[in-house]
Formats: structure tokens, sequence, C-alpha cells
């Protein structure tokens, strides 16, 4: 538990705790935080449910990936987030009709 007591000092990143600058990483999570965003938002209007549930697949698929290259506990949590949104959105718009109107 010693390591509770450090301060964390790293730079590289605001999601880098290790130090080191993770640009993809960052940049899938950007991408599926807001393709959750849009398909959750989308999902409240049953016209809509082409974008929401294309938006939320997409989504859930590059979350999926930026968990599996992710490196620190900050990428994956805001992946998590994104990923969640995605899932919520795309069965939502599955539910109003489809990935095809």
């Amino acid at each position: 538990m010693a390591q509770t007591m450090r301060p964390n000092t790293a730079g590289g990143g605001l999601l880098a705790t290790d130090g080191k600058p993770h640009p993809l990483q960052d940049t899938l999570l950007a991408v599926t935080l807001a393709l959750g965003l849009t398909a959750v938002i989308a999902a409240w209007f049953p016209s809509m449910h082409v974008l929401s549930s294309w938006a939320g697949l997409v989504g859930i698929l590059t979350g999926a990936y930026g968990q599996w290259i992710s490196e620190t506990t900050r990428e994956r949590f805001g992946l998590i987030i994104g990923l969640g949104a995605s899932a919520v959105g795309f069965g939502l718009g599955i539910a109003w009709g489809g990935l095809i109107g």
C-alpha cells in the first residue's frame, strides 16, 4: 500500500498515469464517448432509430478495441462509460426499428 502515499506526478497526458503519452487510446476514448452520447440522445427520438443504432454499434466496436489496447485504468474507466452509453443507445435504436429504415 505504499503506492497510495506517493503523489501522482506523471506527465504525458490527462489520462496517462504511467508517464507516457497514449494518443491512440485517448482518441479512441474521445470517439467512444462522443458516439455513446450521440446514440443515447438519438435514442430519445423514435424517428432517429437508424442514427442511434449505428452510432451505438460503432461506439461498441470502437470502445471494445480501445479496451483491448488500453494501458491505464483511467482510460479503461472512460471507455466503460462510453461503451455503456453506446450499448444503451444501440439497444433502444434496435427496439425502435433497427439499423435500416
